[in-house]
């Protein structure tokens, strides 16, 4: 079973059902024992960082996520959720994340020329970098993903398993052991993001 974090950001209902697409059973939920309990964890976001990581402290959730990757749960961050577990993130200030991920949140627009509208909107593809991750097993490079976000991941080198170029080569997944993040949104992808979701589900 795989447990969908609710901490009052991110698009729930749909994960659950691209779950239930694939013959996956998921729950949403904020509590800590379901989440314990579970096989895997996603962890959803959309809106601004220092709001969304404000609500995992608070609710005590960012503690449970921590404990489960160091136990080695897979656990897999979707679009602000992704950043989240990101060491800070530079959105409107400097805001701590979990850590789970070295690097830093930082906003495109500094990177890109004005030619680039930000946020960034749409399908785009995905380059591998280094060994195919297992989360891309069942996809091959250049299969393209959905993004909605202004802000991206930076010095996460060793932690990169997927790019996708927007006037710089956005992070568009990452991965350090039993964590997982992507950039894009893997139920907005259409069979792409159903067979990423799957391969997840199998790690």
């Amino acid at each position: 079973m795989t447990a969908i974090v609710d901490y009052g950001v991110g698009n729930l209902f749909s994960l659950k059902s691209s779950f239930a697409y694939i013959g996956q059973d998921a729950v949403v939920t904020s509590d800590e024992s379901v989440i314990r309990s579970a096989d895997r964890v996603i962890l959803p976001g959309v809106g601004a960082f220092g709001d969304a990581a404000k609500k995992l402290f608070d609710s005590g959730l960012a503690k449970v996520l921590t404990e489960l990757a160091n136990e080695g749960k897979p656990i897999l961050g979707i679009c602000l959720g992704m950043q989240l577990l990101f060491e800070k993130s530079y959105e409107y200030g400097e805001h701590k994340g979990l850590g789970l991920i070295k690097g830093s949140i930082k906003p495109i627009a500094a990177e890109v020329s004005s030619d680039y509208k930000i946020p960034h909107i749409g399908w785009n593809a995905l380059q591998f970098t280094g060994n195919k991750s297992p989360l891309f097993k069942y996809i091959k490079e250049g299969d393209f993903v959905y993004f909605v976000h202004s802000y991206y991941g930076a010095d996460c080198d060793e932690s990169l398993i997927a790019t996708a170029e927007y006037g710089i080569n956005v992070a568009a997944a990452v991965n350090s052991g039993n964590v997982y993040g992507t950039q894009f949104h893997p139920e907005k992808s259409g069979e792409v993001g159903m067979k990423i979701l799957k391969a997840f589900c199998e790690i």
